[in-house]
């Protein structure tokens, strides 16, 4: 049975690991990425497109000239979406999201697994939580990347606005503002970042301990030791 230290330190890192487990379903699961104001030219009127949307769905409203505002309607972003390049960076991000989870799950696994056991291999213990939870944290880090360079390197939101609104002519001007579904990705980072610290200080204090019990024998004095 593992000490009553080290059952509390990988309880309280189990307890990071899980919570990055459900922010990144809820990163998933809404729509709230990025909303977009798309300005088009239309014959003798100009229509504005606003727009907030997700990796899976979004909404579209469209308001012509002095605030004449169409019914706002919900689309599917693959649905969408024409163009390859746009098409597979979203699918990228879906992967990579997806992938930090099942990360993120493995790391719940072995802390799990350490506060109520002792593995006896190496990599089930604070070496396999340092492993999962980096790999977690740069994947996010990349999906933070993927989906600004979708956005405004392959005009993603200008694609969608084509979908929600016919007619349109001369693109005039867009401004982005990314939602909370895109920042709360920080706080996932921030509980990878808390739960290798917590393992760090553990894996330090059993070093340290390791250390001082050996002290004892390399400083007795050779009388002793001959004895």
């Amino acid at each position: 049975m593992p000490s009553r230290k080290k059952t509390s330190m990988f309880a309280s890192a189990f307890c990071t690991c899980v919570s990055s487990f459900v922010v990144i379903c809820v990163v998933l699961a809404t729509p709230r990425w990025v909303g977009s104001e798309v300005r088009f030219s239309r014959t003798n009127a100009t229509v504005t497109i606003s727009l907030a949307y997700g990796l899976f769905s979004g909404t579209c409203e469209q308001f012509v000239d002095a605030g004449l505002q169409v019914s706002e309607t919900t689309f599917q972003v693959a649905d969408a979406l024409s163009s390859t390049r746009s098409r597979s960076l979203n699918v990228a991000t879906i992967a990579v999201l997806v992938l930090a989870l099942l990360s993120s799950l493995l790391s719940s696994g072995f802390t799990c697994t350490n506060a109520v056991s002792n593995p006896y291999q190496t990599f089930l213990g604070p070496v396999g939580v340092y492993t999962w939870n980096s790999v977690c944290g740069v994947l996010i880090l990349i999906a933070m990347i993927l989906f600004p360079v979708n956005v405004q390197g392959n005009s993603l939101s200008e694609e969608l606005a084509h979908g929600c609104s016919t007619s349109l002519q001369t693109h005039l001007g867009s401004k982005h503002s990314y939602g909370y579904s895109y920042w709360i990705m920080l706080l996932v980072i921030v509980l990878n970042i808390a739960s290798l610290i917590i393992i760090y200080f553990y894996d330090h204090a059993r070093y340290s301990k390791k250390k001082e019990q050996e002290r004892p024998i390399e400083n007795a004095p050779k009388d002793v030791i001959l004895f």
